[in-house]
């Protein structure tokens, strides 16, 4: 046994019930205790001070330290940071939370009453701070991890992530007010994305757009992101998505114009285009691409991007990591390319069906860790409305979560109600903030509904009448915000339906005075002009042939070839001896290639190269031979 001095916590309780133990049998304890008791004070001046402080009653030892109830009382609160998402109310349309009963006092053998009489000391961190007992504690837990936002980190392991993520958890570093956001300006935005989708589906009955309505914070969540972007000084985001919201990103986010779109949905009769006896046609207005630049950090501007992206397919997936990736790399110096991840953020938007559906989700999150691939962390956001066509999530996905596969590949999981904007506000914060420090992937997953049937065109009620009762029932994002600032003071009554009616107004106006066959701006392929590739210069003189030949084969010191190669290896040395020689066989050819591309400096990524190969064709030129395959 050591000083009393050493006891603190769960220990101090231990020994002072080992004390009371000794007092009533002294025989009841071990021969090494009994000795250390007979001379041993119990600190109960001490402990009556720290009650004291903590407004507690002077209670007993065997009472207020009993190491059942404290740590029970440890144990409800660690359970709550673990599985608080499980009562988290993420479900816009009020479903029953999931729940656990680890949750419970009870599970650990503590009452209320108990929580009271500990002190909050037993638990460390910011949450704790000011709280006088273990109750105001356990309180405090319960409005962080179970309110509309659930916390799904458990499964994070490495010490330096788990520190933070609970610190920023805890501290409601992101959250308002303590990280405010303009009420006004949020409002404004979520009216933008609700009269987008109103007025197309007034003006437009019938026609396919796959909405956003039901996911309406899906905007704010990238507005908030983006503007972190620009703020550290990126040169470029990239943003991949599926059809379902895709018009209303790229109006806001992207920046289409609202009368390019319009034209889209006018359907004129489209020009046949052809050069060169190439023809093609514009692809559906919800698979089409994007682009455009803002102002950032340090006078750079950012620039935005979603590449073309055919239906609900997540193959674009890897596509855009190798876009991020390729943008982020510098090859301008001879050497090995150095990738920047504080240079480009890849974003990837999925469906709650698709992301644990699409076997190509989890190859390319296999990928994300690996030198040759990182992009330096992706922010992955699922849009959940809860429906994968017309199938339930029961029916969907083995996992409790649409998002469960990311806990395998240890990414830190939000899910977030749709219906909370500042809730989805903190969590895009958050997630740039751990992208930033980390360079690792996080997750948002957005739960909401959707407000039509998959199309609009179809009946949902069809297949799904409880749920979908439910949604007519429920007001919108926008409307539930205005009203939530209607009671803060911060709105005047009917203000909110003004703007909104507004905006139908102005894009009323832009339909009005719209010519689809002037406004309509088809994309039009660059072609080359014939005779490009013949006219290309690309020989290359013997004379370097002869010296990239010698230092293929050259070897490093102390590097046995093996024997199986070594004949082909001699047969390479004679292969330009014979001046009448016209031909050369595949692989001296390709080697070659490779070669003279590497000697100007000129970076190579193919994949199923070996790393050794690397080293080799490093060590020869000064230049990085990689792998790469996205």
């Amino acid at each position: 046994m050591s000083a009393s001095s050493d006891f603190q916590g769960v220990n101090e309780g231990y020994v002072l019930e080992l004390y009371d133990r000794y007092r009533r049998d002294p025989g009841s304890v071990d021969a090494a205790t009994r000795e250390f008791f007979k001379t041993w004070t119990p600190p109960e001046t001490d402990r009556e001070a720290t009650l004291r402080h903590a407004g507690l009653p002077a209670v007993a030892a065997s009472e207020a330290s009993d190491p059942r109830r404290l740590v029970g009382a440890i144990n409800l609160a660690q359970s709550i940071r673990l599985y608080g998402h499980l009562a988290a109310q993420i479900d816009p349309l009020g479903s029953r939370p999931v729940g656990d009963p680890m949750l419970l006092p009870d599970t650990h053998g503590v009452t209320e009453d108990d929580l009271r009489k500990l002190p909050a000391s037993l638990i460390g961190g910011p949450v704790a701070d000011g709280a006088s007992t273990m109750y105001e504690v356990v309180e405090r837990l319960r409005d962080i991890y179970c309110s509309t936002t659930g916390f799904d980190v458990a499964h994070i392991f490495v010490p330096d992530e788990r520190r933070w993520l609970r610190d920023v958890i805890e501290t409601r570093r992101f959250q308002a007010p303590a990280d405010p956001i303009d009420p006004i300006a949020l409002l404004d935005r979520l009216t933008q994305v609700e009269a987008f989708e109103h007025f197309l589906h007034r003006s437009f009955p019938g026609k396919t757009r796959f909405s956003i309505e039901g996911l309406d914070t899906l905007v704010p969540i990238l507005d908030e992101v983006i503007g972190e972007a620009a703020e550290a000084g990126m040169r470029q985001t990239f943003i991949a998505m599926a059809h379902r919201g895709r018009l209303n990103v790229m109006a806001h986010v992207l920046g289409k114009p609202y009368g390019q779109i319009l034209a889209e949905f006018k359907d004129p009769v489209k020009r046949e285009h052809a050069i060169d006896g190439l023809q093609w046609s514009g692809d559906v207005k919800y698979h089409l691409g994007a682009s455009r630049a803002i102002a950032g950090g340090e006078e750079v501007d950012l620039v935005i991007s979603m590449p073309p992206n055919p239906s609900h397919l997540e193959a674009i997936d890897p596509v855009l990591e190798g876009m991020a990736r390729a943008a982020g790399t510098d090859a301008s110096q001879r050497g090995a390319p150095v990738f920047n991840p504080e240079a480009v953020l890849p974003i990837l938007i999925h469906g709650d069906a698709a992301f644990p559906g699409q076997g190509i989700v989890a190859e390319t999150l296999n990928l994300h860790r690996l030198p040759g691939y990182t992009t330096g962390g992706t922010i992955h956001i699922i849009a959940n409305n809860q429906i994968g066509f017309t199938t339930e999530p029961i029916d969907a996905a083995s996992t409790l979560y649409a998002s469960g596969l990311a806990r395998g590949f240890k990414i830190p999981i939000v899910h977030v109600n749709a219906d909370d904007p500042e809730a989805c506000i903190a969590a895009a914060r958050m997630a740039f903030a751990y992208r930033a420090r980390f360079n690792r992937d996080f997750l948002i997953d957005l739960v909401g509904y959707r407000r039509y049937g998959h199309n609009e065109g179809d009946e949902p009620a069809f297949t799904q009448p409880v749920m979908y009762e439910k949604v007519a029932a429920q007001p919108t994002v926008r409307q539930l915000w205005a009203h939530t600032l209607e009671a803060r003071g911060v709105l005047p009554s009917g203000r909110a339906q003004e703007v909104f009616d507004a905006k139908m107004a102005s894009l009323q106006q832009t339909l009005d005075g719209l010519d689809p066959h002037r406004d309509l701006v088809e994309p039009t392929p660059v072609v080359a002009a014939p005779g490009t590739a013949a006219q290309t210069q690309t020989t290359v003189s013997i004379d370097r042939l002869r010296a990239l030949n010698d230092s293929l084969l050259t070897v490093p010191p102390g590097f046995t070839v093996h024997r199986k190669l070594s004949r082909g290896r001699d047969r390479r040395k004679q292969l330009f001896d014979d001046p009448d020689a016209r031909t050369i066989d595949w692989a001296a050819a390709e080697d070659l290639a490779l070669a003279s591309i590497l000697e100007d400096a000129v970076p190579i990524r193919l994949t199923g190269r070996s790393e050794e190969h690397t080293s080799e064709l490093q060590s020869r030129f000064g230049i990085s031979y990689a792998v790469f395959c996205l």
